[in-house]
C-alpha cells in the first residue's frame, strides 16, 4: 500500500498542509498548474498585535494568464529581508523563537532564489525535516502528465505506484472518483477539522496562519497539535 497526496506548493504553509505531507508516503508538489495571483502560492499569513499580517513575495506575473507556478519568478530579494524583521518582530518573545530561528533565518538572508517554485519547496523541506517527516517529496514534471484534470491526478498517482490517493476536501467539487477506480487507485479526503488550540499570542486563536506560528510557539512539542506527525 502507498498512499500520495498531490497539491500545489505554498509559501509557509499553515499546519494542515503538513498534517497531510505527513499522512503520506509521497508528496507531490503540483506546480505544472497555472499560477493563481492573490493565492497561497506567494504568501501567508501570521498573527501580530494588530491581528492577522500577510507576508507576500513578489512575483513576476502581470498579464501572463497562462503563466504556470514553477514559471513564476521571484522580483527581487529585498522581500527576504523584510519577511524575516516582520517574524523577528512579532515572534522574538515566543517561547522557541531561538531555536526555529537558528534554521529558519538562514533561508531567509543566506540564500537567494530565482522561482516561486523553488522557494516554497526549500521552506517546505526544512519544516519537514525539523518536524521528523520523512515522506518523500517530488515534482509533477517528474511525472508524464494527460489532459483532464482528475486524470492528470489518477495518473500522476499511478505511475508513482501509488495505491491510494489522499485529497484534500475542496477538490470534491470537481474530482470525478471512477477515473482513479478505473486505474485501481483508491480515494479517500482529507479531514483537516479537529486540531487542537495551541498557546498562541497576540489574542483570539487563529488556525489558518502560517506553520512558523506553531513552530516559534510550540518548538518540538509541535507535533501534540497535528494528528499525523510523530511524536
Amino acid at each position: 500500500m502507498k498512499k500520495v497526496a498531490i497539491l500545489q506548493s505554498n509559501y509557509i504553509p499553515w499546519k494542515g498542509y503538513f498534517d497531510l505531507i505527513a499522512a503520506v508516503d509521497e508528496f507531490i508538489l503540483y506546480d505544472d498548474m497555472q499560477y493563481t495571483r492573490r493565492d497561497w502560492r506567494n504568501r501567508n499569513q501570521i498573527k501580530t498585535p494588530q491581528g492577522v499580517q500577510w507576508l507576500t513575495v513578489p512575483v513576476l506575473a502581470k498579464g501572463k494568464y497562462h503563466q504556470k507556478i514553477r514559471e513564476t519568478e521571484i522580483d527581487g530579494s529585498d522581500w527576504a529581508l523584510a519577511h524575516w524583521q516582520s517574524l523577528a518582530l512579532n515572534y522574538r518573545r515566543a517561547p522557541h523563537f531561538s531555536e526555529i530561528a537558528a534554521w529558519i533565518e538562514p533561508l531567509y538572508l543566506d540564500q537567494r532564489y530565482t522561482h516561486i517554485s523553488q522557494l516554497n519547496r526549500r521552506f517546505i523541506e526544512a519544516v519537514c525535516r525539523y518536524l521528523g517527516i520523512t515522506t518523500v517529496i517530488s515534482n509533477s514534471w517528474d511525472y508524464s502528465l494527460p489532459d483532464g484534470k482528475t486524470e492528470r491526478l489518477a495518473d500522476m498517482c499511478r505511475q508513482a505506484g501509488g495505491t491510494e490517493y489522499i485529497s484534500g476536501p475542496s477538490a470534491k467539487n470537481y474530482i470525478e472518483e471512477p477515473v482513479f477506480t478505473e486505474r485501481g487507485v483508491r480515494l479517500t479526503w482529507f479531514d483537516y477539522s479537529g486540531f487542537p488550540e495551541y498557546p498562541q499570542r497576540w489574542g483570539d486563536f487563529t488556525h489558518g496562519v502560517s506553520i512558523v506560528d506553531l513552530l516559534f510557539n510550540c518548538g518540538r512539542h509541535a507535533a501534540d497539535f497535528m494528528r499525523h506527525v510523530r511524536r
